[in-house]
């Protein structure tokens, strides 16, 4: 596990614009396919995606798929598909097949439909996956204390009753995550900080759901200062 720490979170979003263009470089060169990642909702993540540049044949390269999605209509504002859309995948012209939404509300009968036809669409295993923290320690929709951390069948479940609004979710699970290549978790803000010091610290996935997400080669935490302020010096 590593920990980078960058001085603020334009210089956050910046660095890992920069790593994410040159990891999806590498893979496509070392594997000569596309390569699977995994995007995530939130500020930071989308000012991330705000920065990427060319080329554009690079990114036209890639297999888009998310780790967590509100559970609501597809043109609604909340969708972390529609805020990816708008930050870099429309800007990039990015090809309808090469993207993998989660369903919107109302494309199935109901959630548990909704996340298994999601999980029959994912690859074995995923290049990079991309994940913020929930100022409670959350990670993709995986919550504390919720049935769902204990998952170990499902690739993708439903969630209800989320703590932060929307309360209607779909989130890959565990097995899902920890089977990826990679895992970056990008975390900016003081509000984070806690949270940031309990999973670093390996605290219960009951407490802190982002101690429980480790890459199979990788696993880097890009943080601001404000983020990692209460990490032991």
């Amino acid at each position: 596990m590593t920990v980078q720490i960058l001085e603020d979170r334009d210089a956050l979003a910046r660095a890992v614009a920069h790593r994410l263009t040159e990891r999806v470089d590498e893979v496509q060169r070392s594997t000569g396919r596309r390569p699977r990642l995994v995007l995530t909702g939130g500020t930071i993540a989308n000012e991330v995606l705000r920065q990427l540049i060319g080329p554009v044949s690079l990114w036209r390269e890639v297999d888009y798929y998310w780790g967590d999605e509100r559970y609501v209509a597809a043109d609604d504002d909340d969708r972390n598909e529609k805020q990816a859309r708008e930050a870099f995948l429309t800007r990039f012209e990015i090809p309808e097949e090469r993207i993998h939404a989660m369903p919107a509300a109302g494309e199935y009968a109901s959630k548990d439909e909704a996340a298994d036809a999601y999980a029959a669409r994912l690859p074995d295993s995923f290049d990079l996956v991309l994940l913020g923290v929930g100022p409670d320690a959350h990670v993709a929709s995986l919550f504390p204390g919720f049935p769902q951390l204990g998952e170990q069948q499902r690739r993708v479940v439903g969630v209800d009753g989320s703590p932060k609004p929307p309360p209607e979710r779909l989130s890959l699970t565990y097995p899902v995550l920890n089977s990826a290549t990679a895992v970056w978790f990008v975390v900016a803000g003081e509000d984070k900080a806690a949270a940031v010091a309990a999973a670093l610290a390996g605290s219960p996935v009951e407490d802190a759901p982002a101690a429980g997400v480790r890459g199979v080669d990788e696993t880097l935490w890009l943080l601001d200062t404000d983020s990692a302020s209460r990490l032991p010096r």
